[in-house]
């Protein structure tokens, strides 16, 4: 959850849609919203890839690929038939419901695949090492990958804990960067530029260390924005610049510099709008 909130606060080119698994409006009002077009189908789907992940994942007794493996495409176009199928009547879970298309349409496949000569087991893969022991290259390298997979969630957790310790010390807190973080992309684009601009400058970046402020009028020159932009904007500036500067490496590809070039209706709205 902690992942899902720092995206949604500094997005960039893994920016991901305000519709997510942990947001506060119920799957079954996303539907409803959907149907009378005041909300993204895609987006929406998007957000629940994980979860279909995971019911794909728990019908096949095993890891699915999202990225490659059929099973997980089927499951998809059931969540999307899911959507145009759901009545939405007092108590009933739209993922309840979700979840009993997708594996009956997985039935499905299953049941084609089965009709079809030639199919080749898992265990076809087997082969004997060196010790006369028993591997499965297909399943080790499954088992490698997952693995790979929960260290760099733990290694991210890891980073989002130490940069909120080191938010703490400038007074901020990782949670209200939330509420800080603005919500045009081109505005928070703007915003990671001045930020840059003051953790690549040494001087100025010393001022910040030493006196935990930041230089404003420097700040002001050098990106050719109002004052009123750096005041109001202080604390997201001082916490991406410490997300620069800092041994956060998993984290700071969420800030990589972008190919868009900054609006001027950035600075033209506050930034903050």
């Amino acid at each position: 959850m902690l992942l899902v909130l720092f995206k949604r606060i500094f997005g960039g080119k893994h920016e991901k849609s305000a519709v997510t698994e942990d947001h506060h409006i119920a799957p079954e009002e996303v539907v409803e919203q959907i149907r009378r077009g005041e909300a993204s189908r895609s987006d929406f789907i998007a957000a629940y890839k994980p979860y279909i992940a995971k019911v794909t994942s728990r019908f096949c007794k095993r890891y699915i690929d999202p990225e490659q493996a059929d099973e997980f495409s089927i499951a998809l176009v059931a969540f999307d038939e899911a959507i145009e199928q759901f009545k939405g009547q007092a108590g009933k879970s739209f993922l309840g419901f979700a979840e009993t298309v997708i594996r009956r349409r997985l039935i499905d496949y299953v049941r084609k695949e089965q009709r079809h000569q030639g199919t080749v087991p898992y265990s076809a893969f087997d082969q004997d090492d060196e010790e006369e022991m028993t591997v499965n290259p297909i399943e080790t390298k499954e088992a490698l990958y997952r693995y790979s997979i929960s260290q760099e969630a733990e290694a991210r957790r890891m980073e989002i804990a130490e940069y909120d310790a080191r938010l703490k010390e400038f007074g901020i807190s990782f949670m209200e960067l939330s509420d800080l973080s603005p919500k045009h992309t081109d505005s928070r684009l703007l915003l990671i530029s001045i930020s840059r601009l003051l953790a690549n400058e040494p001087e100025l970046y010393e001022v910040l260390e030493q006196k935990q402020k930041l230089p404003i009028k420097e700040l002001c020159e050098m990106a050719s924005v109002s004052r009123k932009t750096i005041e109001r904007n202080r604390k997201y500036i001082i916490a991406l610049a410490l997300l620069h500067n800092g041994d956060f490496p998993h984290l700071q590809q969420y800030i990589e510099p972008q190919d868009h070039a900054l609006p001027e209706e950035a600075e033209a709205r506050g930034v903050r709008a």
